[in-house]
């Protein structure tokens, strides 16, 4: 049986250490936006009885947790990107922060689902005026983290072929995003529903909207703990590049059987691959493993050529 592995043109922990430096500062600066605005916002919802404004400052607690949370994936994965220990190096910290800032966000929906259907049941008094001063400028420092947050290094990356696009993202960084953005619809809806209860009257708007912000919360978490979730399990035999690695294989001049194939990711935009192959004549697994290094998101490739009379029966 004839094996070739092949890593990058780096060594192996310059190949996986895939840090954002940028996220990480802007990240920083967030937490610190994020802190000030969540003080006032649940000082403000407690004094003026206002269930959007203090959901969305109990809300923005959990940001400025889930930020920092963020900011300590970067901090570690750097701390240990030359640790041997991590065999593909230490991108998944930075999942794994996605993945429990998730789950952080699917616990505050239930805490904004269950104040705010007690206060539809026991209505207070609200004071509109200072509430919603409170909770515009909440909006603006949650639109100014999310500016801060935005994604970057999300890079357009286009093969020889021409028939494959895909961005690359930092699910670290796209979840402290997706805690803003939350708390920045939240913080709109608060408004809204501060300026109906003012001058219509619909005070019921306040506990609603609480209701409808927590739904929110809860879809966006979902979705990232979906996108995290498959990362960390290496589901993503689905990925576009295990059909690029097909499409390779297909076109050899010498004909192959795939008997093996695993492929997972190992950075940002990086993935391995353990492709196993069956091949009635000789073939150079060097020459496919040249053949796949044109897709240059594949940083780590292992080809295992075997005979037929080699494989187990």
């Amino acid at each position: 049986m004839q094996t070739i592995t092949h890593t990058g043109k780096l060594c192996h922990t310059e190949v996986f250490d895939t840090g954002n430096p940028l996220a990480e500062r802007n990240t920083r600066w967030a937490i610190g936006l994020t802190i000030i605005t969540m003080i006032a916002e649940i000082a403000g919802g407690w004094v003026f009885n206002s269930m959007a404004l203090l959901a969305d400052g109990w809300h923005m607690s959990s940001h400025a947790l889930a930020l920092g949370l963020s900011a300590f994936a970067y901090a570690a994965a750097r701390r240990f990107s030359r640790d041997s220990r991590f065999a593909f190096g230490t991108w998944k910290i930075e999942i794994l922060a996605g993945y429990t800032s998730a789950i952080f966000l699917i616990g505050i929906a239930a805490m904004m689902f269950f104040q705010s259907i007690e206060r539809l049941i026991s209505p207070t008094e609200i004071h509109y005026d200072e509430a919603m001063t409170i909770a515009v400028v909440g909006l603006l420092v949650n639109l100014a983290c999310a500016w801060l947050l935005r994604d970057d290094h999300a890079h357009h990356h286009e093969h020889s072929h021409g028939q494959h696009h895909e961005h690359h993202h930092d699910l670290n960084q796209r979840s402290a995003y997706i805690h803003v953005i939350t708390d920045a619809a939240t913080s709109a809806l608060a408004i809204i529903a501060l300026f109906f209860g003012k001058f219509w009257g619909a005070a019921w708007l306040d506990p609603v909207m609480g209701i409808v912000g927590g739904a929110l919360v809860a879809i966006w978490a979902v979705g990232l703990l979906r996108d995290t979730g498959r990362v960390l399990l290496d589901a993503e035999m689905d990925a576009p590049i295990v059909a690029e690695i097909h499409e390779v294989l297909a076109g050899l001049p010498t004909p192959v059987k795939v008997t093996d194939l695993h492929v997972w990711r190992v950075g940002r935009g990086n993935y391995a691959c353990i492709v196993a192959l069956c091949a009635d004549s000789a073939i150079d697994a060097d020459e496919i493993r040249s053949q796949l290094s044109i897709h240059e998101e594949l940083v780590h490739i292992t080809v295992e050529i075997a005979t037929p009379a080699e494989l187990p029966r």
